[in-house]
């Protein structure tokens, strides 16, 4: 043992020292692992809900958008398609939305919040194909239906309700996802709610 005299001034200073390094050393670590439990900027884009201006969409156009992962039609149904609507009831597998393929609040004739918008998962519920828009030309699918969408795959009809006809390999209506329209002229897409 060393009869040197100790220098607490010293000693002390050399612990706090030490326990500054190691406090840092432990927080550089720490961050980036709680960091980690956090979903990745993908993981919230993928589930995050979409904003889509539908100002500027014609009568009797389609737009597309992608929520979480899969397309989502937007029409702007003209009056004379929304008053067409009842009128293939009878050719249809579930015209009045018995099987729920929508939020409660547009399990209606419309399938909507908004009559005129209908926003529906572009995805056939037999394998899951993208059904095409027909505008004006979906009688040579369905006679006296003039719009509608068609499944390339397998034949499956749908109206612009989104409802499945009759005697096709699709077994339910197109999806309607949960969405809302906070203002006027925009709708969001995965959130739940009602109309402005």
């Amino acid at each position: 043992m060393s009869n040197a005299p100790v220098n607490n001034g010293r000693r002390r200073f050399l612990t706090a020292a030490t326990s500054v390094v190691g406090g840092v050393g432990v927080v550089g670590v720490a961050v980036p692992f709680i960091g980690s439990w956090n979903p990745s900027a993908r993981a919230k884009a993928a589930g995050a809900p979409v904003e889509v201006n539908v100002s500027k969409i014609e009568p009797g156009q389609l737009i597309r958008a992608e929520w979480r992962g899969k397309p989502v039609y937007v029409v702007r149904r003209t009056d004379e398609t929304l008053s067409s609507l009842s009128a293939h009831d009878g050719q249809l597998k579930d015209p009045n939305s018995e099987v729920p393929q929508q939020p409660v609040y547009a399990t209606n004739e419309f399938r909507s919040i908004k009559p005129e918008f209908l926003v529906a998962l572009g995805v056939c519920t037999h394998l899951g194909c993208a059904p095409t828009h027909h505008k004006g030309d979906f009688e040579q699918h369905v006679a006296g239906v003039k719009n509608g969408f068609f499944c390339p795959c397998h034949g499956s009809k749908f109206d612009m309700a989104g409802r499945v006809f009759q005697s096709v390999p699709a077994p339910t209506n197109l999806m309607v996802p949960e969405h809302s329209f906070p203002t006027e002229d925009t709708l969001l897409i995965g959130v739940s709610g009602g109309e402005a």
